[in-house]
């Protein structure tokens, strides 16, 4: 494999790394949206099936000594429901998610950064010998392919 070719497979799989990343950090958010969803909205309860009339529950979050705090020793059936464990443990899930998909968009992008780089430096270090061929073949006084000593003037 040519070293272009390889330059430009080496993208290619930093790229689809960064994209993992990039889908890793969604999936991370969403789960950040729905514990927030969870702490933040009112929610209603069936004290039974197909209840009619189903408790109205406040938000987790924004509940003082409220429904969602009270329980089922006094009737209350909110605190079941919508339990903070569950809140938590969707928000613990998010962080190997989230951890690993900035681990996988940063080492795609530096490796894209990386690679730009270097390509950069090879052509500058071709455009550098080229210059430097060409001053080195006019001191030296090249002509036609035969090479004559620089004249010294007095």
């Amino acid at each position: 494999m040519r070293s272009r070719e390889y330059d430009l497979d080496f993208r290619d799989r930093a790229g689809r790394l960064r994209a993992w990343g990039i889908g890793l950090l969604v999936v991370a958010a969403l789960q950040w949206a729905w514990c927030a969803l969870l702490l933040v909205t009112p929610y209603s309860v069936d004290e039974k099936p197909d209840d009619p009339y189903p408790a109205e529950c406040e938000p987790r979050l924004f509940t003082d000594r409220g429904t969602a705090n009270g329980g089922v020793y006094r009737g209350d059936w909110c605190q079941n429901e919508r339990d903070w464990p569950e809140a938590l443990a969707v928000l613990g899930l998010s962080v190997p998610v989230s951890v690993a998909g900035v681990a996988l968009f940063t080492s795609g992008s530096v490796s894209i950064r990386m690679s730009a780089h270097a390509e950069a430096m090879r052509e500058l270090d071709k455009y550098a010998d080229a210059h430097a061929r060409s001053t080195a073949s006019s001191v030296t006084g090249t002509t036609g392919g035969t090479t004559t000593a620089p004249s010294v003037s007095e």
